[in-house]
């Protein structure tokens, strides 16, 4: 018997147990992860960035538990001897058109309270030499991570907590008992007073295991990289951005300086025709057909045709792909650049067709959804987890809120 049950072993799930043991020490807690490994898939698979938070609508969950996010993260790196740098960012406009909106993203990052300066075309190539740009923003609090390792560190201090952790564990299916809720898994049942589904790519299939409405579907797109030659990395000093376009969700091919010092080129998003698809040739018919038959598929789609277009012509063209990335640095030529790995972003659409641009956090009967949570959730995943174990008492029917 447990108190608290969460199911997702990614740096979410992994946060919200460590806050839940600092909150209520005597209590048992549970985590199950249907991998071998921690982290395996979207935490494991992202571009290790410690976002500051400059792009969020301000007042929403992103934009909050961004920026206190980045703050907590790096102390958590420097209490726990992880390493990281806080090496900053430019985001650069490369034409004249963009420059409202790079004024309006200025204005939005100081509405974030986020430390963000105008600097001009001179300046950028004092940070980064090899950028061709007519303005842009240096932003001081962006940092680089292995996240893998955070979570590697999470996990441990879980364990000295006196958590259980269960790699290899998937859960089949929530079933109540009484006033408590069975995971019944691969490697049998555990009860628990209350549900914390932390599981990313299938998160809207575990709420509805749970008897709980997601209130949006999950619909995969892979994000795919190149990696520059080690001979041309000293195009790039720190991370270099474009300026995105508002009404397109994603932020577009950039430059991101890895904490092992290489350097990875991209990404663009296609759709993914399989949940945890990180080759093109990735396939699985559950998948494909809840997406083509989700009326708000077909509603994003009508309305990003243009840009859908782009980035599957960048997917199979490295000639594309390429100029996308010449556009900030003209020097980059196609043969600096080799392929490396792939990430899914796990994000939640709605039947209208509107993807959701926040955190989704759903409410259940003793449990708590996390039913969108893209990037930045490894920046704030120590915020989230603060945030879930915060609205426990209000959803649980527990005395343990009082008195563990």
């Amino acid at each position: 018997m447990y108190d608290f049950a969460i199911i997702g072993g990614g740096i979410v799930g992994l946060s919200t147990a460590l806050a839940l043991g600092k909150r209520y020490p005597n209590a048992r807690i549970l985590v199950v992860e249907k991998e071998s490994q921690w982290a395996f898939h979207q935490t494991g698979n992202n571009s290790g960035v410690i976002h500051s938070g400059i792009y969020y609508k301000p007042g929403s969950f992103k934009a909050k538990f961004c920026r206190d996010g980045s703050r907590s993260m790096v102390e958590f790196c420097q209490e726990h001897g992880i390493e990281h740098e806080v090496c900053g960012k430019v985001i650069v406009a490369t034409e004249e058109q963009e420059l409202p909106r790079l004024e309006n993203l200025y204005k939005r990052g100081l509405d974030n309270g986020i430390e963000v300066k105008r600097i001009s075309p001179e300046e950028v190539r004092e940070i980064e030499p090899h950028v061709k740009c007519v303005g842009g923003l240096r932003v001081f609090s962006t940092g680089i991570v292995n996240y893998k390792q955070v979570c590697l560190k999470y996990a441990e201090l879980i364990q000295q907590q006196g958590g259980d952790l269960h790699l290899n564990t998937k859960v089949l299916k929530i079933s109540p008992s009484g006033k408590n809720q069975v995971l019944q898994t691969n490697k049998g049942n555990f009860e628990t007073h209350f549900v914390i589904n932390c599981t990313g790519l299938h998160s809207d299939r575990t709420a509805k295991l749970g008897q709980v409405e997601p209130q949006a579907k999950i619909v995969p797109f892979r994000g795919e990289y190149y990696e520059l030659t080690p001979e041309k990395r000293y195009l790039v000093k720190t991370l270099i951005y474009p300026v995105p376009n508002p009404d397109f969700p994603f932020l577009g091919v950039h430059f991101t300086r890895m904490i092992d010092g290489s350097v990875h080129a991209g990404p663009n998003a296609v759709l993914s025709l399989k949940r945890e698809g990180y080759k093109k040739t990735d396939f699985d018919l559950r998948d494909f057909l809840e997406v083509i038959t989700y009326p708000g598929f077909w509603k994003l789609a009508a309305k990003h045709a243009d840009e859908g277009i782009q980035e599957i012509i960048r997917s199979f063209s490295k000639a594309a792909f390429t100029r996308s990335l010449q556009k900030l640095i003209p020097e980059v030529q196609a043969e600096d650049l080799v392929p490396t790995h792939a990430g899914v972003r796990a994000q939640a659409l709605m039947n209208d067709g509107k993807l959701v641009d926040d955190f989704l956090i759903v409410s259940g009967q003793n449990s708590i959804h996390v039913c969108n949570a893209p990037s930045p959730a490894a920046t704030s995943s120590l915020e989230i987890g603060k945030a879930l174990v915060a609205e426990i008492p209000r959803l649980s029917h527990l005395d343990i809120a009082v008195t563990a």
